[in-house]
């Protein structure tokens, strides 16, 4: 059976079908000179009588038309007998009928432009053929052209109310600065300098998605793979990364199989070297992941932002405003097209290393990054929070947020076990200029309760 007897089968059986696609079916589509009568039987009836027709109904209607010689008719009548009920995926059927529709459209007025430049339409001139062609090249079966304020008033107010999926921390400042988490199809970035802890956030936050029940990808770019699962390690079985090689395997495979009953969710960790892979190796690796594990990441960790490469420019020919923007600008696109969050994290400039006050500006490379990144902080060490064992994070940009309030507060860091806490409510009250806004105790000590009994029991 061909793809327009599949579309007359469907517009007899298939009502849901049949009512999306029957406005933009057109008779002149159809190439058979049988499926065009059908077709405008078909129509005719559903216009009519707002149901679908009988295959009797359209043997009738055929046998009334007087435009219809007694072979037409017969071959009519064997076609019908031949239109099938079984049923055609849905989706796979709209799509398909789509995308003929708008070949279709394109070659009869391709065709029609022919007979205009070569004078055999004498009631239409030249000018005319962009007009044709554009109208095929607009045929779609998504009339949606945006969002029509007054008229989709209902649609907004239900966005408002509902419930955005995200990925929560285990930090009670961060989860309290994103409303709750990371959503989806964003680009979150943190700024620090060289060994400031950039590795550890995102191995922290990558363990605490684990502990969720989440699928995490972790894709580094400068450490090697099991460097990054050592850090991983020493979070989640707490236990001090200098330690690990003096675990027991016996110790050590325990650990992992009661780590492996407390989620379902995998961590997949995936080197690159330096600067030589860009989205379209991560698009692979994510196609295969689902291809060859059935795995699909809720949550996307890449070590490091400026390491990567672009898939559109050659660092080489541009400067690094454009190629660093690009980079970002493709990654938060990844995430869009997957639908899920993407960590990554970013140098200071020289000048921001030593900084106590790192800003925007003290981005190295391209003030790019900053305009296209959802969420971006800087992590800020000196040696009186080293002393406390504590580290600053100050937001920079902040599109889920107020940026004002909680602008700055510390967070705890064990960097013995690649773990970062949360700290006395006493610990924020110093901070000059942190529009700090008080938790709710009672909700905090309940999370931070039941996450701990996860992580640690």
């Amino acid at each position: 059976m061909n793809l327009e007897l599949t579309i007359l089968s469907n517009l007899v059986y298939n009502e849901r079908y049949a009512r999306k696609v029957l406005p933009f079916l057109k008779v002149e589509y159809f190439t058979d000179k049988s499926h065009k009568i059908i077709f405008l039987e078909i129509h005719e009836y559903i216009s009519q009588y707002d149901a679908l027709p009988s295959l009797n109904a359209l043997s009738i209607e055929c046998q009334e038309r007087v435009d219809l010689t007694e072979d037409q008719f017969k071959l009519i009548l064997e076609i019908l007998n031949v239109l099938s009920d079984d049923s055609s995926d849905y989706d796979w059927i709209v799509d398909t009928t789509e995308k003929w529709c708008q070949e279709r459209a394109i070659y009869l007025s391709l065709m029609e432009s022919v007979k205009i430049a070569d004078g055999q339409d004498t009631k239409r001139d030249k000018g005319s053929i962009p007009t044709i062609l554009s109208e095929a090249l607009g045929v779609s079966f998504n009339q949606s052209v945006g969002h029509d304020y007054l008229d989709n008033a209902t649609e907004r107010f239900d966005f408002y109310q509902r419930k955005e999926d995200k990925i929560p921390f285990d930090l009670d400042f961060f989860n309290k600065i994103t409303k709750g988490g990371l959503p989806n199809k964003t680009l979150n970035v943190a700024l620090a300098g060289t060994g400031v802890g950039k590795s550890l956030f995102m191995c922290h936050v990558a363990s605490s998605c684990l502990l969720q029940g989440k699928n995490v990808l972790y894709i580094t770019l400068e450490m090697a793979e099991e460097k990054i699962a050592e850090r991983i390690d020493s979070n989640l079985l707490n236990i001090p990364i200098q330690k690990l090689s003096d675990l027991p395997k016996t110790m050590f495979q325990k650990k992992i199989a009661t780590l492996g009953k407390k989620t379902q969710g995998k961590l997949i960790i995936k080197e690159y070297p330096t600067a030589s892979a860009h989205v379209g190796h991560f698009k692979s690796l994510i196609n295969d992941l689902a291809l060859k594990r059935s795995i699909k990441p809720h949550i996307i960790f890449i070590d490091y932002l400026n390491i990567c490469a672009s898939s559109r420019y050659k660092g080489s020919i541009v400067n690094s405003y454009t190629y660093v923007k690009a980079i970002a600008e493709e990654l938060r696109g990844l995430a869009v097209e997957t639908n899920v969050p993407i960590v990554s994290a970013t140098q200071t400039t020289r000048s921001g290393f030593g900084s106590s006050d790192v800003d925007l500006t003290d981005t190295s490379e391209s003030f790019g990054l900053p305009a296209t990144a959802d969420l971006m902080f800087a992590l800020i060490s000196t040696e009186e929070l080293e002393e406390m064992n504590q580290i600053m994070v100050k937001q920079l940009k902040n599109r889920y947020n107020d940026p004002t309030m909680n602008k700055r507060f510390c967070v705890g860091i064990d960097r013995a076990k690649m773990r970062l806490y949360d700290v006395e409510e006493s610990a924020q009250t110093d901070i000059v200029d942190s529009g700090q806004v008080e938790l709710d105790i009672a909700a905090k000590f309940t999370a931070k309760k039941n996450f701990q009994e996860l992580k640690y029991d």
